[in-house]
């Protein structure tokens, strides 16, 4: 049994990796079972981790009766199907949408921005990294020793490229180009690590191909 669910799991992703050639009805195939099978998943997941001990269990034990406007906002989101009263999904959607947005501005403020204002007010010069400079000089303890400042100087560059008001010229300029390379710098930095997650994904079924299913490896 375990040499079968291995050699199904290997032709699905087979018939996934078909899609390098062209289009193919065993791409398609195992495209909608992946998603058939995660949607399921999903489902009952929510079902047993959100919905029962959230909102089903505390509702019919009585103890949080303000628990019938979710359960009654969440049935207004299966009035889609019904073109007569669809309209109802749209005071759910407006609940869902604002408070998300409220809570991911929170969570952006909190998680992100805080976090990043912190890292850049840093001392230009740290006291530290003069003095492991001092105690040992080599090419490493001077990149060390230089860190800070080329975070403040970048951090103020990087600030000239979004102050919009004053033209982008001389010395200005200059300062507001080295802005724009860094950014195209942390662009790509963040785009190679979006490319290098995704080989990882590739090395790891191409593994399982070559290890649990042929066993070369």
């Amino acid at each position: 049994m375990d040499f079968l669910w291995i050699t199904i799991a290997a032709a699905a992703t087979l018939a996934i990796f078909s899609f390098l050639y062209k289009d193919n009805p065993f791409y398609k195939f195992a495209e909608h079972l992946f998603v058939g099978i995660a949607s399921g998943y999903v489902v009952v997941i929510e079902y047993y981790n959100v919905f029962r001990p959230n909102l089903w269990d505390p509702l019919t034990a009585g103890s949080d009766y303000w628990l019938i406007i979710p359960l009654v906002l969440g049935i207004f989101m299966f009035t889609r199907f019904f073109s007569r009263i669809a309209w109802l999904s749209r005071w759910s959607m407006a609940v869902i949408i604002g408070t998300y947005s409220g809570l991911a501005v929170i969570g952006f403020a909190e998680g992100d921005l805080l976090n990043q204002v912190r890292a850049s007010l840093v001392p230009l010069i740290s006291t530290e990294a003069v003095k492991k400079l001092a105690s040992d000089p080599g090419l490493f303890t001077f990149l060390d020793f230089m860190t800070n400042p080329l975070i403040v100087i970048g951090f103020i560059c990087i600030l000239v490229y979004f102050f919009f008001s004053k033209e982008h010229r001389g010395t200005y300029g200059s300062l507001a180009k080295v802005g724009t390379g860094l950014l195209m710098i942390g662009f790509g930095a963040g785009y190679g690590y979006t490319v290098m997650t995704r080989m990882a994904l590739l090395f790891d079924r191409l593994f399982f191909l070559c290890s649990e299913w042929l066993h070369l490896i």
